[in-house]
């Protein structure tokens, strides 16, 4: 693993954050201009089509961005993802592709992609070190959007072998905190939940129903550590291989469940469906290279959940309807 210690960036560097009003963006967003980082630039999709090679041609041509944070994606929980493969194939291999060919070509050297970490094996050994990848079959539910990611990852490593640019994959955890999707159908399970039981509390509903046994177990991370640590490593790492960021511990569904009721101060019962599918049993990353370089995540599960129930109730004339 190489350190990169000489990678500061300038603060009057421009930087293209692509994906800058999601969940990870705007996180990158709040953590660059904490960080006196003031010359930043973003799109929405009106304004330039990630998946349009001829437009972000155009976009970086005019721009010449000298960093870019590569966040923008499709992204959806396992209905989403289930039901439409192909649009989570192609719409990530077509923004990937866009924005890193566009970014090489323009002369850019520095680029972090933003993977996930679904692209680990379904039943690989916990915690799940970087070298797992493709040594075992994929969660059936989103193969289509981990072969994307996968796909992103190989592209970094050919850019830096065949171009010498100093790109870097980052593949976090489950993500949650402000900004968060909380759609009942395209959510991940954790703003899912959060709208759940925000709900059942206001019509005094008794019983919440979730889907699958609540036995897996999943890792966390607040977005806005993420932000942290993707600064972090934009200035201490570079090297061709993908590098973990998450938590290092988990918590079944239950006590997810369990700890977002407290949270919301709703008291009913938990039913489970055990006919819809779990996912994978367990996904806790291993972060030991990550913590080897010195950082370390700095929200704990209880204090995210309530940052970010406290975001959602202040944007529920936003949220509702979505």
């Amino acid at each position: 693993m190489e350190i990169a210690h000489d990678n500061a960036i300038s603060s009057d560097a421009l930087i293209y954050v692509a994906g800058h009003q999601g969940l990870v963006g705007s996180a990158m967003w709040r953590r660059l201009e904490r960080a006196g980082y003031q010359n930043l630039v973003g799109t929405c999709s009106s304004e330039v089509d990630l998946r349009d090679r001829g437009a972000v041609d155009r976009f970086f041509k005019d721009v010449a961005p000298g960093l870019v944070i590569l966040a923008a994606a499709r992204v959806g929980g396992i209905v989403a993802n289930a039901s439409r493969p192909a649009d989570f194939l192609e719409d990530n291999l077509r923004i990937q592709v866009n924005v890193m060919d566009a970014a090489r070509r323009a002369g850019v050297q520095r680029l972090l992609f933003l993977g996930s970490s679904c692209i680990y094996p379904k039943f690989a050994h916990q915690p799940i070190a970087e070298s797992s990848l493709m040594t075992g079959a994929l969660e059936d539910t989103n193969v289509a959007y981990a072969i994307a990611k996968i796909a992103g990852v190989t592209h970094v490593q050919a850019l830096r072998k065949q171009y010498g640019v100093k790109y870097i994959s980052a593949m976090p955890t489950n993500l949650y905190g402000p900004g968060d999707n909380f759609s009942p159908t395209d959510s991940h399970v954790l703003p899912a939940l959060i709208r759940r039981i925000h709900e059942a509390m206001s019509a005094n509903a008794e019983t919440v129903t979730i889907w699958g046994s609540g036995t897996p177990r999943r890792e966390f991370l607040f977005v806005d550590d993420l932000a942290d640590a993707l600064l972090f490593l934009l200035k201490y790492y570079d090297s061709p291989e993908p590098i973990n960021v998450g938590v290092g511990t988990d918590v079944t569904i239950r006590e997810l469940a369990e700890t977002i009721a407290n949270v919301v101060g709703w008291q009913g019962e938990f039913k489970f469906d055990s006919s819809k599918p779990d996912g994978t049993p367990r996904k806790l990353l291993d972060i030991s290279r990550l913590t080897a370089l010195g950082w370390q995540p700095s929200t704990s599960l209880l204090a995210g959940i309530e940052l970010t129930y406290k975001w959602f109730l202040a944007n529920q004339s936003s949220i509702r309807g979505r």
